[in-house]
């Protein structure tokens, strides 16, 4: 079974398997984790100049990477400062990689006592850097290269993986090319295109020695005035095809380093993310899901970086998702030099692509400005399986016995269009090729690129790939040892579908109870099947702690959130409530959810998405500015923008922002509730949180007063035979519910000791 979590020894490890992690302690692992991707930013220079001061008065020196963890260094190379006492600082030094003198590679950095180098040629494994000179004491740093094609931290990579560099197109219009291994690598290409104030859109640059006429100037964030051209380079990373855009004139900058910026670049990154999630398994991916060319962004000097490993219609994988991002900023850092902070955009899968990797992953995103927003993939799955039921139900086992407007009422939805676009969502869940079933689903979506011969067919090819959520992070939620299919978190036992309907007098007691006598689950294939479905565990317990069920308590206890909207409650099932479900999340996680600012309205574009952009980059510029000891939380909130408040936007052209707090309702007890109200699901109407994060519920004994009716003798019986282990006592955690473990791996590398972080970060 391949589940287990690489860790550095057995002394952390409890006897059920899982790494101690108490809330109390979290927020300072995630502190020491931000300052090993933030050590170049405005407080951490602050806290190193202190050290530094220090320093003179003994003959430490220090050195730490730039470009990521040194622990997970990927490609041979990793960007690194070293920090002189300042008695010392003129003083030669010796700097050694393995024992081989790379004293060369260093310069003088930011800070009078500073020398910074890009060390090259690592060896894959364990490498050693020495600093050593005259009256200075020999220090070293270790670090763990891994090879650019992955994996560091995701486990073993999926198989079957279809490559298709061959099919990636450049901006140019030609295509990347064949790939040069099993590993789908292909070439680095660059390409130049610039905005042309002939057609007004990008072009390909015809050379890179000269500019034609009709190239557009753009005057960035830091007030420089330069050519519209833009450096696009292509290639493979984690086995995904990576791009990264930057302002740069090919004619008058210098060869990108990390030591000449181009003059273009305002020194901030933008992550940006795909979207979707059916059928985002086994391919390496012909697009990005969204164009890396974005003039809103780059005109103004951002950079920006993708994979398409960070579209989940590709890979449905948020941890692989994050693991592409760290490699790809690592990369773009050894590329061209620390930015002062990096943003996170997206919507639908970019949305929660944006906040899983932000949450898991701390440091690597300062900041996120997101629609059409989901806690992560899982959450829309497993909450369309309880929909699911109740459509097989209502067709199927009990088509007579409800009204429609009885059944809309149990399903929690505004109406069957929305139960039912929800319900289908369960798709991502079903293996079974060809299931016939309610209108709209669709089982076993697949890329069309996958071969037939390679699917699983639970009759033809019963060891083929599995297209489901859990089997694309298969090293997450682990491996049935006898059929090798991925284990499922896939729980309703003790679940009471409709009390809430039931306590409204929507529907009678004779309805409740034949509606959760019979709703049944569904096996590991999907099928329906007339006992309720137990979720497995183990696999309960690592999707909490590898965050792909979104936690809120890891990186996100302090990064600012901007949530902007993309109303929609009649169809589709981009609701309102999975944007408040995040907010729980962080509520449950930290106490409160200051750092999330909604602006609901009924669409994400133009007005909304220029003016969270906006605020969001004012907002990162604060914090980052702010020099003081408070901690990232706190530094969050005290640098909070005016701007930066709770609202909606009228369908008014050009629409006119409310500011109010935004609340779950479905009356019209304010401005924004009545122009947009929210309603629930399933599970929300069974009793359940508005968080939707508890997968498995705790049980207790039934309890009459919970209740808004009155059971007879035998009704009562009938509901004790109905759940003889009791039902879902939803005021505790779920079964194995935990905060995100900062750090954690699932191999090669082993998962991170955040007290040795602390004390590398601290030096």
């Amino acid at each position: 079974m391949r589940h287990s979590l690489h860790k550095r020894g057995p002394a952390e490890i409890d006897s059920a398997g899982t790494r101690r992690n108490h809330h109390a302690s979290l927020l300072a692992s995630i502190i020491a984790l931000s300052m090993t991707f933030l050590l170049v930013q405005p407080g951490a220079q602050a806290r190193a100049d202190e050290r530094s001061e220090q320093n003179d008065r003994s003959d430490n020196v220090g050195i730490r990477t730039l470009s990521g963890d040194p622990e997970r260094v990927s490609g041979g190379s990793a960007l690194v400062e070293i920090t002189l006492p300042f008695a010392a600082a003129r003083r030669a030094v010796v700097v050694e990689l393995n024992g081989a003198d790379v004293s060369g590679a260093f310069r003088p950095g930011g800070k009078a006592n500073s020398l910074v180098g890009l060390v090259t040629g690592l060896a894959l494994g364990e490498n050693r850097l020495t600093v050593e000179g005259r009256g200075l004491r020999r220090e070293s740093l270790d670090l763990t290269n891994y090879s650019i094609k992955g994996p560091i931290i995701s486990g073993p990579q999926i198989e079957p993986f279809i490559c298709q560099t061959q099919t990636f197109k450049l901006p140019d219009g030609t295509f990347l090319g064949s790939p040069l291994d099993a590993d789908c690598s292909a070439p680095t290409v660059v390409t130049y295109v610039y905005m042309s104030t002939t057609t007004g859109t990008f072009v390909a640059l015809p050379s890179p020695t000269s500019l034609p006429a009709d190239v557009a100037k753009t005057t960035t964030s830091a007030g420089k005035t330069v050519p519209y051209v833009v450096r696009v380079e292509t290639g493979t990373i984690n086995r995904g095809i990576y791009q990264n855009a930057i302002l740069f004139d090919p004619t008058s900058d210098a060869a990108p380093s990390p030591f000449s910026p181009p003059k273009g670049w305002n020194h901030r990154l933008v992550a940006i993310h795909g979207a979707g999630c059916p059928g985002g398994w086994y391919t390496q991916g012909t697009a990005e899901g969204v164009n890396v060319l974005q003039s809103m962004y780059l005109s103004q000097g951002y950079a920006l970086f993708i994979n398409t490993l960070q579209n989940p219609s590709n890979s449905c994988n948020p941890f692989v998702a994050g693991e592409s991002a760290m490699m790809g900023k690592e990369h773009f850092i050894k590329t061209f030099g620390v930015p002062d902070f990096t943003l996170s955009t997206g919507g639908s899968g970019g949305a929660y692509t944006s906040l899983d990797i932000a949450d898991a992953f701390p440091g690597l995103i300062d900041g996120i400005f997101i629609n059409a927003t989901f806690p992560d993939a899982a959450e829309i799955a497993l909450s369309g399986l309880d929909g699911h039921l109740l459509t097989h139900y209502f067709t199927a086992t009990n088509p007579t016995g409800f009204t429609d407007a009885q059944q809309v009422a149990v399903s929690g939805y505004d109406g069957h269009q929305a139960w039912y676009d929800a319900a289908n969502q369960s798709q991502r869940t079903d293996p079974v090729p060809g299931r016939v079933d309610v209108v709209g689903y669709a089982s076993a979506v697949w890329n069309a690129i996958v071969p037939v011969s390679l699917r699983y067919d639970p009759v033809t090819n019963p060891r083929g790939a599995r297209p489901t959520i859990w089997d694309v992070s298969r090293n997450i939620y682990g491996t049935d040892p006898t059929t090798g299919f991925a284990l499922r978190t896939y729980d309703n036992v003790g679940v009471q579908y409709g009390l809430g309907a039931l306590n409204a007098g929507t529907i009678s007691k004779a309805q409740f109870l034949d509606l959760n006598q019979r709703i049944g689950g569904v096996d590991r294939d999907d099928n329906y099947i007339a006992a309720r479905t137990v979720g497995d565990l183990g696999a309960l317990r690592r999707s909490y702690q590898a965050g792909i069920n979104l936690s809120g308590g890891g990186g996100l206890a302090a990064t600012p959130i901007i949530d902007f909207g993309f109303y929609n409650e009649a169809g589709g099932y981009h609701y309102q409530w999975h944007h408040f479900a995040v907010r729980e999340r962080l509520i449950i996680a930290n106490g409160d959810a200051d750092n999330h600012v909604f602006w609901r309205g009924t669409d994400a574009t133009s007005v909304p998405l220029n003016q969270a952009f906006a605020v969001m980059a004012q907002w990162v510029a604060a914090i980052k500015a702010d020099h003081s000891r408070a901690s990232p939380p706190e530094k969050v909130i005290r640098n909070k923008p005016a701007a930066a408040v709770d609202g909606c936007y009228t369908t008014a052209n050009p629409p006119q922002f409310i500011a109010e707090p935004q609340t779950f309702s479905s009356q019209p007890n304010s401005q924004c509730n009545t122009l947009f109200p929210s309603f629930g699901f399933p599970r929300l109407v069974a009793g359940g949180p508005l968080a939707g994060n508890n997968l498995k519920c705790q049980l207790k004994p039934i309890d009459f007063r919970d209740y808004a009716v009155t059971f007879t003798t035998a009704e009562a019986q009938q509901l004790s035979r109905i759940f003889p282990q009791g039902v879902c006592n939803w005021s505790k955690p779920g079964v194995e519910f935990q905060p995100v473990e900062v750090g954690i791996s699932f191999g090669p590398a082993p998962s991170e000791d955040r007290d040795e972080h602390r004390e590398f970060a601290d030096r």
